[in-house]
């Protein structure tokens, strides 16, 4: 019998996400060189609020895109499992009531709310099945697995050939009792918050950027301009108005956000734990030389 790996389909999904995550990355470049030249006025908080707006979501469109690449669904006689990003579901087959495709439903299925090829994840109701949770990449080739507890929404990209699997490793029968297994993100937050260390690295994390960003506010009135790095000859260079302090606090947020992202997946696998801490720790290092990079600067003389 084949069993094994039945991925979803990636390449829209991939495709969708890496035009997002570019137009944004684009833009937040382009708004960070040049604030960097604008005169103090309008233009410079039309520049600040363009940042705001792009930079903050490019996490969670790169978190959707790097878990759509690991997405797969795994089929055996023991047992279905989903895996995707954070989110692992290990389902015994012996709990599986039935499986069919999405289209021999009487009245539609709705997606979940900010749905996107390659990421149609969430939960949603229907009227005849009840909660429905999507662990997908695309409707076409849509089946509903439904057990006692709930029904999911998967799409792998051979669906004909997943059914085909799954009726005969349903004749076969199970060779080892199988054990259910579910992790959500919010489970995996859970247990890293009980490490010391991860709990540690995370509040001094926050702690230094929120000092970082009320740092930058009282310095902005207090302090006209500034230098922002030196020269080839290692002169100061031109002063620049005070209110480009406040890039630090965001390009540091921003690295301390990606880096709890990226923690958290390493820390789902008890192998991984070492790595997650280590990245961790470089994300709270890398805040706090942003702190001493603001000090550098406002002691610098012009």
């Amino acid at each position: 019998m084949n069993i094994g790996s039945f991925p979803p389909a990636r390449r829209r999904g991939l495709l969708v996400h890496a035009v997002i995550i570019t137009v944004l990355a684009t833009i937040s470049i382009w708004a960070f060189l040049n604030i960097s030249r604008a005169p103090l006025g309008p233009i410079l908080i039309l520049y600040l609020v363009v940042i705001l707006v792009t930079l903050p979501p490019l996490p969670f469109f790169g978190y959707r895109a790097f878990s759509l690449l690991r997405a797969d669904y795994v089929l055996d006689r023991d047992s279905l499992s989903f895996n995707w990003g954070l989110r692992m579901e290990d389902i015994p087959l012996t709990d599986i009531e039935w499986i069919r495709p999405a289209t021999d439903l009487t009245s539609p299925l709705r997606t979940p709310p900010l749905s996107l090829p390659g990421s149609i994840l969430g939960t949603t109701r229907h009227a005849d099945l009840g909660t429905v949770e999507f662990i997908a990449s695309t409707r076409e080739n849509l089946l509903l697995v439904a057990t006692n507890k709930r029904t999911y929404a998967i799409s792998p990209e051979n669906a004909a050939a997943f059914l085909e699997v799954f009726r005969r490793a349903t004749e076969l029968g199970s060779l080892l009792p199988a054990e259910a297994v579910s992790q959500y993100p919010s489970f995996l937050l859970s247990r890293a918050w009980e490490n010391l260390t991860a709990r540690f690295l995370w509040i001094s994390g926050l702690l230094l950027n929120l000092g970082l960003v009320a740092w930058v506010l009282v310095l902005i009135p207090t302090v006209s301009r500034i230098t922002l790095g030196f020269g080839p000859s290692g002169t100061p260079l031109e002063p620049v108005p005070s209110i480009r302090l406040i890039l630090l606090p965001l390009l540091s947020a921003s690295l301390f956000a990606a880096g709890l992202l990226a923690g958290l997946y390493f820390f789902r696998d008890k192998k991984g734990e070492p790595l997650a801490v280590l990245i961790w720790a470089s994300s709270t290092l890398t805040s706090l030389l942003f702190l001493l990079a603001v000090l550098f600067i406002v002691t610098t003389p012009i």
